[in-house]
């Protein structure tokens, strides 16, 4: 999935270009485990038995490879961009497909 074109919602935050494709990574070795990312999103993010968040890919799968990427499909950027600003290690990386800039997270320009 990737992100659609399209006018965003009133809860969509922009990136720039609307529709624009993201995806999403997490650092484990900044990665509380407390939750929040599933909490917001869970069908982006997951917590592992390892007590660590990790992202899942399209199809459901947890994707536990160090900075793996999913897309962040458009209806779900908002929740993706929620757990990004509210996790308490800085852990959740928001970037743009085509240049690989992060747009949201703690790395955002």
């Amino acid at each position: 999935m990737t992100v659609q074109q399209g006018a965003p919602s009133d809860r969509t935050v922009g990136s720039g270009e609307a529709g624009e494709p993201l995806e999403v990574w997490i650092d484990q070795d900044l990665c509380t485990g407390d939750g929040i990312c599933v909490q917001y999103a869970p069908e982006v993010f997951e917590l592992d038995i390892d007590g660590l968040a990790y992202v899942k890919s399209p199809a459901d799968e947890l994707l536990v490879e160090a900075g793996a990427t999913t897309p962040v499909p458009l209806v779900l950027l908002q929740d993706v961009v929620d757990s990004a600003k509210e996790c308490p290690g800085d852990c959740i990386h928001v970037r743009r497909v085509s240049d690989r800039v992060e747009v949201f997270g703690p790395d955002a320009q």
